[in-house]
C-alpha cells in the first residue's frame, strides 16, 4: 500500500512562488507544508520537519537546486526523503540530467496552482509503484 503523503517541504527563493505554491499545497491539495527560501536553511529545516516529500527549486542563490539536493543526500536523516525539482528547466536533457542525479521527478514552471496537488500526488504515487 501507498504510504500516505502529508508533509511537503518546499525550497524556493522567489517569495510569490512561494505563496502561491504553500496556498496550492495548503488550501487545495491538504498538505502540511513548510517553506524555505534557500538551500541553506533546508537541510536544516529538512530534519526538523521530517517531510515525506522535498519540492526544491533549481535555479537559486549561493546553493542551488543541484547543491542542495547533495547535501540532503549526504545526511542520513535526510537521505531517504523524495526530492522533485520544480523549474522552468524542463527541456528533455535537462530532465534526464536531474534524474541522474537522483530527483524522482521534475515539475515543470510555471505550473497551473489548481492543478499542482494533483500533480504532486501523482508523482508521490509513481514513486511508490502506484
Amino acid at each position: 500500500m501507498t504510504p500516505v503523503l502529508e508533509r511537503i517541504l518546499y525550497i524556493e527563493d522567489e517569495e510569490m512562488l512561494r505563496t502561491v505554491t504553500n496556498l496550492a499545497l495548503t488550501r487545495i491539495g491538504g498538505f502540511k507544508v513548510e517553506l524555505c527560501d534557500s538551500g541553506t536553511k533546508a537541510v536544516e529545516t529538512a530534519r526538523n520537519f521530517k517531510p515525506d516529500l522535498i519540492m526544491l527549486d533549481v535555479m537559486m542563490p549561493v546553493m542551488d537546486g543541484p547543491a542542495t539536493l547533495r547535501a540532503l543526500q549526504t545526511d542520513p536523516e535526510t537521505a531517504g526523503i523524495p526530492v522533485v525539482f520544480i523549474t522552468a528547466k524542463v527541456q528533455p536533457r535537462e530532465v534526464e540530467a536531474f534524474r541522474a542525479l537522483g530527483v524522482v521527478d521534475v515539475i515543470a514552471k510555471p505550473f497551473e496552482p489548481m492543478g499542482l496537488a494533483g500533480q504532486v500526488r501523482a508523482v508521490w504515487n509513481r514513486f511508490h509503484g502506484g
